[in-house]
């Protein structure tokens, strides 16, 4: 019986892991999420329910959120030392790809994380932070603003029409750096 056993709980955890939808196995493992959310990583703390996530969020691939560290180093003179931060991404956030959140963070309502972003303190709602630490770049009405005229409206096209459509494209559509 035990053989079956150890076979079962492979199998769910791969299915869990690997088959499951990121969003589906991150409420699986605790993480509280809103409504409407586009979650694609599977990057998780190991104390996935200190992790709430609001409505209409969007989290990107390889995502990492962190609600404790640093713990080993200072435990040779302090064993039991373990400290721990909850991190709250509120309602139309985005966080952009490869962007690692830190304990204790709050991200604000409609706040944008740029991608590769180490965050290490709590983003201002409406508020666009990139880097290295993460620091202001600008609200996002200054965002909107400076890059209004490149909005191509595709949102709610197909994926076929979509592509045929920014392939039709004139270059000056398109976002330059």
């Amino acid at each position: 019986m035990g053989k079956i056993k150890y076979i079962f709980q492979r199998i769910s955890l791969f299915y869990w892991r690997f088959v499951a939808s990121p969003e589906k196995y991150a409420r699986h493992i605790g993480v509280k999420i809103g409504k409407h959310c586009f979650i694609s990583t599977r990057e998780w703390s190991n104390e996935p329910y200190l992790i709430t996530i609001g409505d209409n969020v969007q989290v990107t691939r390889c995502v990492s959120i962190h609600t404790h560290g640093g713990g080993n180093s200072i435990r040779k003179e302090h064993p039991d030392f373990d400290v721990f931060g909850k991190v709250v991404i509120e309602d139309w956030a985005y966080i952009g790809a490869y962007s690692h959140i830190m304990p204790g963070v709050t991200i604000g309502e409609g706040a944008l994380v740029a991608a590769g972003s180490i965050v290490t303190k709590s983003v201002a709602p409406h508020t666009v932070v990139g880097g290295n630490p993460a620091r202001v770049i600008c609200t996002t009405e200054e965002y909107y603003e400076k890059n209004k005229k490149y909005n191509v409206g595709t949102k709610k096209m197909s994926t076929e029409e979509k592509k045929r459509y920014l392939l039709s494209l004139p270059e000056e559509m398109y976002i330059k750096k």
